[in-house]
């Protein structure tokens, strides 16, 4: 394991297999963050190396439901990029500012405007200065060691990463407030993946770094992948639990990460099988478009991702497949997204087309297992990534 130490549509394709203050620094009058904004035609150095998507909590979660008092969280995160690194911190679901830091990165001190400590406005996000001395290698593992002196209140957060944190000496697989890591060495494509469970890493071990997300960024040296995936995600509706659905969480997201130039969609299957099912494959249809349109007037690429076979799932019916096969044949098409990654493809079984291939399932026939996502990740072809 490493040690911590021209945008614009591509052209279409395939691919193969306190409440209302501003987020502010505890600092004195006067005092300069680490990195200044520069000119204001000047492009960000920063990319995303690592981020996840936030949740509002409900009562089965209750550390975050409750939020921490003189606590700490710490968070263990696999970078995509490296080189030079920055914290950002979000309240998506806040209804009063919460006081972070101090804070360390791989053991060194974390400064917001020179400062040890920095109050995040509810519904803000808050970015650190670069951390003095400290530079990380591609795919290394960073930690990042969060003091909430609190009363926070409720807490954002990302249920299951499906990795180990810690929060007041206790296992989690939740992150909380942190959502991302930026990096300044990025030397590929950026891509941030906006998903549902599979691109979350579920049907993958905790800790094994299998998620398809993670084996692409493995098979592009230099690119930085952000896995936006949130369990049960939709396309089209929001849930209490599975959070706002991509066209809800879309700005916030995918367009407020720096230096992106690639959004990967992979959403669809849980609008087809959670309750109350969608069964019009044109209100899809229509969702797709319109992540696409906002992320063309981004200046961004906008890749697809067929919804994969799931015969064999608890809510799986004949008519939810036709409406699979609809979406899957329009999409294919090339006039819904720039380009096409077929995860239906690459996963199905061939004979038997409804169903992932048995190599692939985790035993639940919705999900694959660390084999299944590797065959998502050779699935999206690199050329329409750049």
């Amino acid at each position: 394991m490493p040690a911590v130490t021209g945008r614009g549509p591509a052209r279409r394709g395939v691919l193969t297999a306190a409440a209302g203050l501003a987020a502010v620094a505890v600092a004195a009058p006067g005092a300069r963050a680490a990195d200044g904004p520069g000119s204001g035609a000047r492009r960000s150095r920063w990319t995303t190396s690592w981020a996840t998507a936030q949740t509002a909590p409900t009562d089965t979660d209750p550390v975050a439901s409750a939020g921490l008092t003189d606590g700490t969280f710490t968070a263990n995160v696999r970078l995509s990029a490296g080189g030079q690194i920055r914290l950002r911190y979000g309240h998506a679901f806040a209804t009063a500012p919460v006081l972070i830091g101090p804070v360390t990165a791989a053991g060194r001190p974390v400064t917001f405007g020179g400062q040890q400590q920095a109050w995040l406005a509810a519904g803000a996000s808050l970015t650190s200065d670069a951390v003095a001395g400290l530079r990380a290698a591609e795919a290394s593992l960073l930690t990042v060691r969060t003091e909430l002196p609190g009363p926070t209140g409720p807490l954002s957060f990302h249920r299951n990463t499906h990795a180990s944190h810690d929060v007041n000496g206790e296992r989690t697989t939740s992150v909380y407030l942190l959502t991302g890591v930026e990096v300044t060495g990025a030397h590929g494509p950026v891509i941030a993946v906006l998903g549902d469970s599979i691109a979350e890493g579920v049907g993958t071990p905790d800790d094994s770094d299998l998620r398809w997300p993670d084996q692409l960024a493995r098979r592009l040296p230099g690119a930085a992948v952000a896995d936006l995936g949130i369990s049960g995600n939709r396309v089209l509706l929001n849930d209490a639990r599975f959070g706002p659905g991509g066209q809800a969480r879309f700005d916030r997201d995918v367009l407020s990460l720096p230096g992106l130039r690639t959004v990967l969609i992979h959403l669809g299957v849980n609008d087809l099988q959670q309750p109350p099912s969608q069964t019009d494959p044109a209100l899809v249809l229509a969702g797709y478009r319109q992540l696409v349109l906002r992320a063309r007037d981004a200046g961004l690429r906008a890749v697809g991702a067929t919804i994969a076979p799931f015969e064999g799932w608890t809510r799986w019916t004949p008519e939810l497949e036709t409406v699979r096969l609809r979406i899957n044949a329009a999409v294919r098409t090339g006039r819904v997204f720039d380009a096409v990654a077929d995860f239906d493809a690459a996963l199905r079984d061939p004979d038997h087309p409804e169903r992932l291939r048995p190599a692939y399932d985790s035993g639940d026939g919705l999900h694959p297992n660390p084999s299944g996502h590797a065959a998502l990740a050779a699935a999206v072809d690199r050329r329409h990534l750049l």
